[in-house]
């Protein structure tokens, strides 16, 4: 499994230099490579519909317990199935849809890390590993939103999505470390087995909460959903994968794999049920206002992911059926209708439904995969849509005490999908013929050729849903809810009640689509205040962060090298102050000295160097006096026999002065003194930092100096280090990696200065 993931990471590197050698040949290869990956899972489909489990371990970091751990069972065999197919369906489309899109190799890149990050969190038996994967789906979805970079509205809604799910990641972090915490290890699959444990303990409210609310944000439930329908700027590739199959579901899949963990509470159960009831009505209705194919589809999206929760929380052993069912139906069909959405919009030039209709006969191949998803969508026997819906609709009337409630909020989210449906999949291709911007064709093999595989296994699904996915279905809801249920999937279970809601949902939505009209200019009439939409929120949280970062950027990073230094200077103070105050009094300090002359002469030369420094009025004489402190405090180190710390500092010095001087060498004069005001402060702050300074070396001074650790560098800097001077071996050896970063920050520097030294101005600038 690991070589599964990883192979998406590696493919992304060398992307780039096969398209450069071969681009149709760099083209087949993106596609062939997600479709390698659902063979590759396919073949364990025996294995898990056995009973059994495949679990992998690499060690990452060992010492932490946190390892590259992955598991394999019904749950994720079924999400990895989905990624995998509606990957395969979405690279090839992309190879046509985005031709001659002068960034098609990024987006590649971009879509191929999304798909393996998206493999490695549903296949994740680590905590740590899978909030790793977690927010690297955040990140690529956000380069993926944000593809269109030079509209201004693909930036502003790519981080929306980013800030809101990265926000949601956050939480979901906590969560899982005071989970871990709980539990004693970060064993995802083991954590099943510990619901007591973790139910019981007094931090388990918050730990739920916290998971929730990343489970949430990621899955778009409300209030958080408002960034779904306005990432549909992505080009619809990206809609069709990260916002219909795959992405969105993330937050599914985590509070089903957790369920067992978690759930059983009524905190998390009622939580999920009102949450997921309220997404599935609430942003079905928003929908009837859009006109936009993909906002249309974004909208129904909300309400079939409102529908999944739900079944989560109502937690029956037939609603987690109907989960798993409507969830594979979804991505089927869903996929395949954002992926026709585009073929209209790159067939047509438009995605207004009010400026679409009659194209049956320009596009026929299009309008049989666009109604056969329809189909499915609306829950029409024999498609896999239909067992879907039937059994929602079952485990919602046998909820009590609130199953008609349920089966009624069910139904009217329902109708307003039906509606959907018939103006994205019907409308379009049936009516009379309508003038578009180009003139409509049908689409190329590579763009059909993925939605007609999905369209048709929705059909296959329905009409052998006791063969094909009865057996994964069943050992797929031991992850869920830690048991096997052998609740057989059919397709017709008779003229029941289930089938009668059903076929009045389609009447009503058909009613309601000739209706909208007149129901829409009913709303326009209504006005709602911005205070109940939870998009208002956040831009008033987003604007305000933006307001005080500029109030603290003006007050602490104004550009004022002399600000900066006294607002670090004045925290130093108030924090070392704080820490010599909570000592505990003062030590034995020892303040007796006498100083040799060579001493009393180096003192001197420090004091006259430092004064040199504040007091010079040109930049050279002020290095050149720092130099001089420096130098100074070198000869105090050989004299209390520190060659080698003094032969580092010489260095140090010698190196510093050049690249100050080299860096002072076009900067313009100093300019005219400072207030007095200024200097009396400086004064003040100068004194009480030396002072902070003169009392922690007195503090630590008196105090015992033992320390293993100079024994030990003293003993295994030759040995083990191959040096004489001790300090340097600290440096480049036992200390590696720190100074490793120090390096990192000059090169850093360097770089700046660079760039400084090669700006040139012309005669008009200052």
């Amino acid at each position: 499994m690991l070589y599964a993931v990883v192979a998406g990471f590696i493919f992304a590197i060398f992307f780039p230099a096969a398209v450069r050698i071969n681009k149709q040949a760099g083209k087949i290869a993106a596609a062939v490579l997600p479709l390698g990956i659902f063979i590759y899972f396919a073949s364990f489909y025996n294995t898990i519909t056995e009973g059994n489990v495949i679990a992998q371990s690499y060690n990452w970091i060992p010492s932490l317990g946190i390892n590259l751990s992955f598991y394999l069972d019904g749950l994720s065999l079924t999400f990895a199935l989905i990624i995998s197919l509606v990957g395969f369906a979405v690279f090839l489309y992309t190879a046509s849809y985005m031709e001659g899109n002068k960034y098609i190799t990024r987006f590649y890149i971009y879509i191929t890390l999304f798909m393996a990050s998206m493999l490695g969190l549903v296949l994740s038996d680590n905590i740590i590993t899978m909030f790793v994967f977690w927010e690297l789906t955040s990140i690529s979805s956000y380069f993926l939103i944000g593809f269109n970079h030079d509209k201004e509205r693909s930036r502003i809604y790519a981080l929306q999505a980013l800030l809101i799910t990265g926000g949601g990641g956050l939480a979901l972090l906590a969560g899982l470390i005071i989970i871990a915490n709980i539990s004693g290890g970060w064993s995802i699959s083991s954590l099943a087995d510990l619901n007591e444990l973790i139910t019981g303990h007094k931090h388990y409210p918050i730990a739920a909460i916290l998971v929730l609310i990343g489970a949430f944000t990621k899955s778009a439930q409300f209030p958080f959903h408002f960034w779904l329908p306005n990432a549909m700027e992505a080009p619809t590739p990206v809609s069709a994968y990260l916002h219909s199959a795959t992405m969105v579901k993330a937050g599914i899949y985590l509070m089903a794999r957790m369920n067992p963990s978690l759930g059983g509470t009524d905190l998390w159960q009622h939580t999920i049920l009102i949450v997921g009831a309220v997404t599935m009505l609430f942003t079905a209705m928003l929908s009837l206002k859009q006109t936009d194919l993909k906002k249309l589809l974004a909208y129904s999206t909300l309400g079939v992911l409102g529908t999944l929760t739900m079944l989560l929380g109502i937690g029956s052993d037939l609603a987690i059926k109907a989960f798993m069912i409507y969830l594979i139906a979804h991505s089927l069909y869903k996929g395949t209708l954002f992926l026709i959405a585009g073929i209209i919009d790159h067939e047509t030039g438009t995605r207004d439904i009010t400026k679409l209709g009659g194209l049956r006969k320009l596009m026929p191949i299009t309008m049989v995969i666009a109604v056969l998803a329809s189909l499915s969508k609306m829950g029409i026997i024999p498609l896999i849509g239909f067992v879907g819906k039937e059994t929602v609709y079952a485990s919602a009337l046998e909820f009590e005490p609130f199953g008609t409630l349920l089966i009624i909020l069910a139904i009217a989210a329902n109708v307003f999908i039906v509606y959907i449906t018939i103006a994205v999949g019907f409308k379009p291709f049936f009516g009379k013929l309508k003038p578009t911007p180009k003139e409509p064709h049908e689409s190329p093999f590579k763009m059909w050729f993925g939605p007609m595989i999905l369209a048709l296994l929705g059909v296959v699904l329905g009409m052998f849903s006791s063969v094909v996915i009865n057996s994964l279905i069943n050992f797929t809801e031991i992850g869920v809810i830690n048991k096997k249920l052998n609740i057989p999937v059919k397709l017709w279970h008779g003229f029941n009640l289930e089938l009668a809601l059903s076929v009045l949902t389609v009447l009503l939505g058909v009613l309601l689509y000739f209706k909208r009209d007149n129901i829409v200019n009913t709303l326009n009439k209504i006005s709602f205040t911005k205070y109940v939409k939870p998009s208002y929120y956040y831009e008033f949280l987003l604007s305000s962060t933006l307001s005080f970062a500029k109030f603290q950027t003006k007050f602490l990073q104004n550009g004022n090298l002399s600000n900066y230094a006294a607002m670090i200077i004045v925290a130093t103070i108030f924090l070392g102050g704080l820490a010599l105050v909570s000592f505990g009094g003062a030590p034995n300090i020892d303040l007796t000295f006498a100083p040799t002359f060579a001493e009393v002469i180096i003192g001197i030369i420090l004091i006259l160097a430092a004064i040199s420094a504040v007091r010079a009025k040109s930049r050279l004489t002020a290095i050149v006096s720092v130099g001089v402190v420096g130098y100074s405090v070198a000869l105090i180190f050989i004299m209390y026999s520190a060659p080698d710390l003094a032969m580092t500092q010489f260095a140090i010095e010698t190196l510093t002065v050049i690249l100050f001087v080299l860096v002072i060498y076009r900067l313009p004069k100093y300019l005219p003194f400072s207030s007095m005001t200024r200097r009396i402060r400086d004064f003040i702050l100068a004194g009480l930092g030396g002072l902070l300074m003169s009392l922690i070396v007195l503090f630590i001074i008196a105090e015992p100096m033992t320390s293993e650790l100079k024994k030990y560098f003293g003993e295994n800097s030759l040995t083990i280090g191959k040096g004489r001077n001790i300090v340097n071996v600290i440096l480049v050896d036992f200390r590696a990696l720190d100074t490793m970063g120090e390096i990192a920050v000059l090169a850093i520097a360097a770089i700046g200065v660079y760039a400084l030294l090669k700006l040139k101005s012309n005669g008009s600038e200052k």
